[in-house]
């Protein structure tokens, strides 16, 4: 069973948009894709750069240290195939977003 954090609520999240927060003492990056929360570890797997403040673009997100790319609804890197980020279930509730820690 999965314990669940409040992280922050639709609104603080816009289209294409992201935001770091911590679920259980590590960041994660939560993504808002058209509309579907995804979150992912926010620590780039090439540099350790946030990802939460890389672009986003569609289901991608590009670090924005040295431009490595991930697709934040499967954490799986496109610029090294052999590098997948974790991923976190999310929950979206009466307008608020929940991360499963």
């Amino acid at each position: 069973m999965s314990n669940w954090i409040k992280v922050a609520s639709e609104a603080d999240i816009p289209d294409g948009g992201s935001k770091q927060v911590e679920v259980s003492g590590e960041p994660v990056a939560v993504f808002n894709v058209a509309g579907t929360m995804c979150a992912v570890h926010n620590t780039c797997l090439h540099r350790g750069g946030p990802l939460a403040e890389g672009d986003v673009n569609g289901e991608v997100v590009t670090c924005p240290w040295h431009g490595w790319q991930y697709d934040v609804t499967t954490g799986q890197c496109r610029t090294n195939p052999a590098a997948t980020l974790r991923t976190y279930e999310v929950k979206v509730e009466s307008g608020e977003i929940y991360v499963a820690a």
